[in-house]
């Protein structure tokens, strides 16, 4: 499938609510997660992940994050064990099936409950060096009218 002409990527966005609060704080589950992921779904890690412990100011906000940067953006996420949630983000320039991801992410945590919503970003972003020259020119043109 070809690149539209205009759009940077898809983001897709995950709560997930009723997690596996073991899961969730497997450290290990989340890193071998953010390591494999990529090549699952064709994309370029460019950096190993990394996966932090947070200890929130109340004792129930602690949970771990981490995020992989690959070549098409990125893939970030946080966990809160004690409220058994999880929120996930995949944002790429490169085309993946959004449906499919969320599928394996609530597969992976044991989440119960998903909320996903996939955003298209940057919709006036040029795909085309020339398609962006023919707007920079009509924009100008209409400017001086």
């Amino acid at each position: 499938m070809n690149k539209p002409e205009f759009g940077f990527g898809q983001h897709l966005m995950v709560d997930g609510y009723g997690c596996d609060s073991a899961k969730l704080q497997d450290i290990g589950l989340i890193y071998e997660f953010l390591n494999e992921y990529p090549d699952q779904i064709n994309m370029t890690k460019i950096m190993p992940p990394y996966v932090f412990k947070y200890e929130g100011k109340k004792p129930e906000d602690w949970g771990l994050s981490g995020f992989v940067l690959i070549a098409e953006s990125h893939i970030s996420l946080h966990t809160f064990p004690e409220k058994n949630y999880l929120s996930l983000d995949i944002f790429s320039c490169k085309e993946f099936d959004t449906e499919l991801a969320a599928a394996h992410i609530k597969e992976v945590f044991a989440i119960r409950e998903l909320e996903v919503h996939v955003l298209d970003r940057g919709r006036h972003f040029p795909n085309h060096l020339g398609e962006a020259a023919r707007l920079v020119r009509e924009d100008r043109r209409l400017k001086l009218l």
